[in-house]
């Protein structure tokens, strides 16, 4: 995306009356896409749907990636709507028997307890086990493995299943699943994608969903995961007759999209200037739960400012202490809303009104 929107698209919001708003911009997304697409060779690409399940940017992707990977029926729902024929992966803890007896691709196990279930019904599936290693996963953002958590199954589980399976022929074992952990480089990643690789192969299985977790930096937007070390690893650890599959989220769609709002009041409270803009943490929960300062576009540097949002709450926070000058009426740019943004956002609290949603170079 280029460093500021056109103006004729900022001024047509402001005078529009369709601000907040949600701006995403879609040949952005596609010479993402395609670019990771190149890098990853070889290695099958699956999008994490509850990174953004807006389905505009869902037809963008679709063409580059070989599937899609869903952690709910409300998920397989939306994806089997938009693409009945695509592969789709389904992951997460907790699945109800409905989802646990959907029909996918691939299902994600992540205990003895659903493989029970799924055993005793009957029902034909292909899965893949979810396998939380004992391994070290320091520098992340978040984690899903390493530790005592509830995603996935330790070693013990793993084998507990490996026996529940022998004998039966419906459910049909086809490998292991390790999102271990998010925001990590590609030389971590790397690292522990050579512990789990070891690990499929003791166990004798040949595909192996090493998960998504690449990393987002909020702080530099400027830097990018390095997709080409990733993809040329992967093709250097991957054996004969081995499928490598990676389910990134976030950092596939989070650049191509913006979150536009106006000033509504600028007030000093003990010292510290504060800009109230329409919306808020409601709209866009992500700086609120990464407790980070969303990045924007500063038109024109000043004393540090705190911009906050409509809520009845203090952690209504989009960014702390910004060098910006900013006065009612102006158009503040939020950048890298393309992710874990809208839909992770306490939409209802306050019944404020909802952004309205634009799409660009498509």
């Amino acid at each position: 995306m280029t460093a500021t929107l056109p103006s004729a698209i900022i001024s047509e919001l402001a005078t529009s009356g369709d601000l907040p708003a949600y701006v995403y911009d879609l040949a952005e997304l596609k010479d993402h896409i395609a670019a990771v697409r190149t890098a990853m060779g070889d290695t099958e690409l699956y999008y994490a749907v509850k990174a953004n399940p807006d389905p505009m940017l869902l037809r963008v992707l679709a063409p580059y990636v070989d599937g899609f990977e869903v952690a709910s029926g409300g998920e397989l729902t939306h994806i089997r709507g938009l693409f009945p024929d695509m592969p789709v992966a389904f992951g997460g803890p907790g699945k109800t028997d409905s989802e646990l007896f959907s029909d996918v691709t691939r299902l994600h196990v992540e205990s003895s307890g659903e493989l029970r279930r799924l055993l005793a019904s009957g029902r034909s599936a292909d899965i893949l086990l979810r396998v939380n290693l004992d391994i070290s996963v320091s520098g992340a953002a978040l984690t899903m493995g390493g530790s005592a958590t509830p995603f996935g199954m330790d070693p013990a589980g793993i084998s507990e299943c490996i026996e529940l399976l022998s004998g039966q022929t419906a459910v049909r074992l086809r490998g292991i699943h390790a999102h271990l952990a998010s925001g990590l480089d590609a030389p971590r990643m790397l690292e522990l994608a050579t512990a789990i690789l070891a690990y499929a192969r003791s166990l004798g299985v040949t595909e192996i969903n090493l998960g998504g977790g690449m990393a987002v930096t909020y702080a530099d937007p400027d830097s990018r995961f390095d997709w080409h070390t990733y993809g040329a690893g992967l093709a250097r650890l991957r054996q004969t007759g081995e499928v490598l599959r990676i389910e990134p989220g976030r950092s596939l769609t989070v650049y191509c999209g913006r979150y536009i709002t106006r000033v509504i009041d600028v007030k000093r409270v003990h010292g510290q200037l504060f800009a109230v803009v329409a919306g808020g943490t409601h709209h866009i929960r992500t700086p609120a739960t990464k407790n980070h300062n969303q990045p924007l576009i500063i038109k024109e540097p000043g004393e540090p400012t705190t911009i906050v949002g409509q809520l009845c709450t203090p952690k209504d926070v989009l960014a702390r202490k910004i060098p910006v000058s900013l006065r009612p009426g102006d158009v503040v740019e939020f950048t890298m809303a393309g992710a874990y943004a809208w839909n992770i956002s306490h939409t209802e609290f306050l019944m404020h009104p909802k952004p309205s949603f634009h799409y660009i170079n498509g």
